[in-house]
């Protein structure tokens, strides 16, 4: 038992070390942060307010929402109360029993705070309302009937702004947790399976890669977050996906390729970040959307191929099995590249994988004499 919990301590430290050292985390997020505060201009994000409202939490949003009804409404009964308080509303005067009121039935701070409630919430429930003998009050009640539909206005579009976020689209493709490298086509490639967990498409979506690694120049220098481009491709190319169901993407590792000097035991001591997008617009909302994740090392299995997903019922409908979504299994596999590039290993290689095959556990099987039955009736 001490044993058991020894061991799940252990691997929670691990994956809290794992995250801390990513750039982008597996739901996307980026893992960085500004030490210095030097250049960092707060003025350029007041001026981009529209920007910095829709990019807040949620609960600062909640809070600006009360804040700002809450704030104009006291601020306007502030000055309601005091234009009563200027016109002598506020003082019972027995000798002057026609006293002419600016506003009926405000006669306390908080009499004038509900007042300028039911006014900015045209709710009139009739107890309170101007005289129309001060100008001053229909100037008052104009600007805060302007000021209560800006407010209105300005809230209701960053609520919907940030519900309607195109990055809650993402939220619905995910990848697997691990990639593999195994043959594919007769090449050696880097393999990663991406989902669609919506029926909606995604339009026009389109997929590449970014290797993280430091690297020193020759002249010297240390580049500690050095872009590598990485092409990732399916069956059909790499752009303008048919995106309906998951689909796998397939990095070649040739001579080209910054994976072309690793090998399988060599690829859990490298120090490296592979980043992957999927972008596309979504075909609902027709906003675009970006879904991205990472790749340590660790999470590369190097000799391994994703189990089938993709089935055919009776019926002739299709099947995605999400179950084995992220299974993975051992298939044949050079342990590296070089070895690969040679053209005679390949051509062994090629050949015993040949021979081996690749069944689809996940099909249904039609029995012939079903599709003898068929047959008969049609002729």
């Amino acid at each position: 038992m001490f044993q058991f919990i020894q061991k799940k301590i252990h691997n929670h430290l691990m994956e809290r070390k794992i995250s801390r050292t990513r750039l982008v985390t597996k739901d996307g997020h980026c893992n960085i942060k500004f030490g210095t505060t030097e250049y960092h201009n707060h003025f350029a994000f007041l001026m981009d307010f529209w920007t910095t409202f829709v990019e807040i939490r949620w609960c600062f949003v909640i809070v600006l929402f009360v804040a700002a009804f809450t704030g104009s409404w006291f601020v306007f009964g502030l000055l309601w109360y005091s234009l009563a308080k200027s016109n002598g509303d506020l003082i019972q005067n027995p000798s002057e029993p026609y006293h002419m009121k600016c506003i009926e039935n405000i006669n306390s701070l908080t009499t004038a705070f509900l007042y300028s409630l039911e006014t900015q919430t045209t709710i009139g429930y009739g107890g309170r309302a101007l005289t129309g003998h001060c100008p001053g009050t229909v100037a008052l009640l104009i600007i805060q009937s302007l000021m209560g539909a800006i407010i209105n206005c300005f809230m209701c579009g960053l609520i919907l702004a940030k519900i309607s976020l195109p990055k809650r689209r993402a939220k619905t493709v995910t990848f697997s947790e691990t990639a593999v490298v195994s043959l594919w086509n007769g090449n050696l490639c880097l393999q990663i399976r991406v989902a669609n967990l919506r029926k909606t498409l995604l339009i026009g979506s389109q997929i590449y890669g970014k290797l993280l690694r430091t690297t020193i120049t020759p002249e010297g220098d240390t580049i500690i977050l050095d872009q590598v481009n990485v092409d990732f491709s399916v069956d059909a190319g790499k752009d303008n996906l048919f995106f309906v169901c998951p689909i796998t993407l397939y990095h070649v590792i040739d001579k080209s390729s910054p994976f072309s000097e690793m090998c399988a035991d060599v690829l859990q001591k490298q120090d490296f970040e592979l980043v992957v997008f999927l972008e596309g617009t979504a075909e609902s909302t027709s906003l675009s959307c970006q879904a991205r994740t990472s790749y340590l090392p660790q999470e590369i299995q190097w000799g391994y191929g994703f189990l089938p997903v993709i089935s055919r019922t009776k019926a002739g409908k299709y099947r995605v099995d999400l179950s084995n979504f992220c299974k993975t299994e051992p298939v044949v596999t050079p342990q590296c590249a070089c070895c690969f590039q040679n053209k005679h290993n390949m051509e062994l290689i090629l050949h015993q994988h040949t021979c081996e095959g690749i069944d689809n556990l996940g099909f249904d099987v039609i029995d012939l004499q079903d599709s003898v039955n068929i047959n008969e009736k049609g002729d």
